[in-house]
């Protein structure tokens, strides 16, 4: 799906809302904050999600909910909510909506423990008639389209997505999108991409496969195996907003582009450290920081074929700095010894 193959592909639509291409960004809690995004937004992806936000934690105007459906100004933007009662679910989409919201995501995929054990996320799989009132009480509630996220099913003895996301179809929902893998799996093994393409068989509204993309190889392959309309990047992107964006402009165009410069890595992850300082403060910004710094180093490292050593150093001293000038030179030199480490 590349070059004049790709050309003669429809636009991609949720609704009348056309995305710029098929690779999206998938909502992360605790990673796709509007820092994050608007970053993986300017450098190409075709759509970005927000984090997970509980719809009534939303409703009742706590303030890390609200800091969740932070628009980032690049494109359309998408709120995904979750929960397990109708009234929560329509009042946190009317708030979403009233905020900005262009199209709201519902979350019946996250395998969290403490997210299914309160019956939200993937456990609401396992009670697809309840789910579904879910689903229409959030789609009766607002005027932008609605969305949904699942997995195959609970476990391998219940892979009920394609009836779901049928059911969710007929119910008004606009795009589905699936992670190939149940919720007992959580993360282990390899997402089945070629299970997925039973619900694209279910439904005739646009899919979007999930789970394990993390090059444009490993997109074209699940986008045949599924024979899904676009691809969504997960942790694929931790580290390498870039990605998403590189992925879609090869599958529209055929251009593949290497990896940044470390010179723009380090720009890249320097804006977006003091954009995470700006939104959460600098005592909460600092620790909420880490991740994406160490994601950051760990990816440098690698296109520069830095040593292990020389990288386990680096990270010791940034992710254990306490204020942010230090932060900013530990990374100009560790940027440096990476680009001597390139050179070498």
């Amino acid at each position: 799906m590349t070059g004049p193959e790709s050309s003669r592909l429809k636009p991609l639509k949720i609704g009348d809302i056309e995305i710029a291409n098929r690779v999206l960004l998938a909502p992360m809690s605790g990673v796709t904050d509007a820092p994050f995004r608007r970053m993986t937004a300017h450098l190409g992806a075709g759509l970005v999600v927000s984090e997970m936000t509980a719809s009534n934690d939303l409703v009742n105007g706590r303030p890390m909910s609200q800091l969740r459906c932070e628009a980032t100004g690049v494109g359309p933007h998408v709120v995904q909510l979750a929960g397990c009662e109708t009234h929560w679910m329509a009042e946190g989409a009317r708030i979403a909506e009233a905020a900005g919201a262009d199209i709201i995501d519902i979350n019946m995929g996250c395998p969290a423990r403490h997210v299914t054990g309160g019956q939200s996320g993937s456990a609401l799989m396992r009670d697809l008639d309840h789910a579904l009132k879910l689903i229409e009480a959030t789609i009766a509630a607002v005027k932008v389209p609605v969305t949904l996220k699942m997995r195959l099913g609970w476990d391998e003895r219940s892979l009920n997505a394609p009836e779901l996301a049928r059911r969710a179809e007929a119910a008004g929902v606009q795009l589905i999108s699936v992670h190939g893998r149940t919720r007992c799996q959580f993360y282990k093994g390899e997402a089945d991409w070629s299970a997925v393409r039973a619900v694209k068989d279910a439904i005739d509204i646009p899919l979007v496969v999930n789970g394990d993309i993390t090059s444009f190889e490993k997109a074209i392959a699940a986008l045949e195996m599924s024979g899904a309309d676009a691809v969504m990047v997960g942790r694929g992107a931790q580290g390498q907003p870039w990605l998403p964006g590189q992925i879609g402009l090869r599958i529209e165009t055929g251009k593949a582009e290497p990896a940044p410069t470390l010179a723009d890595q380090l720009k890249y992850i320097r804006t977006l450290y003091d954009e995470l300082l700006r939104l959460y403060g600098p005592r909460i910004g600092l620790r909420h920081a880490r991740k994406h710094l160490g994601w950051a180093l760990d990816v440098a490292a690698r296109c520069s074929c830095a040593p292990s050593a020389t990288l386990k150093a680096w990270r010791q001293k940034i992710l254990t700095a306490e204020d942010s000038s230090g932060v900013h030179r530990s990374l100009q030199d560790a940027y440096d010894d990476f680009a001597w480490s390139a050179a070498a």
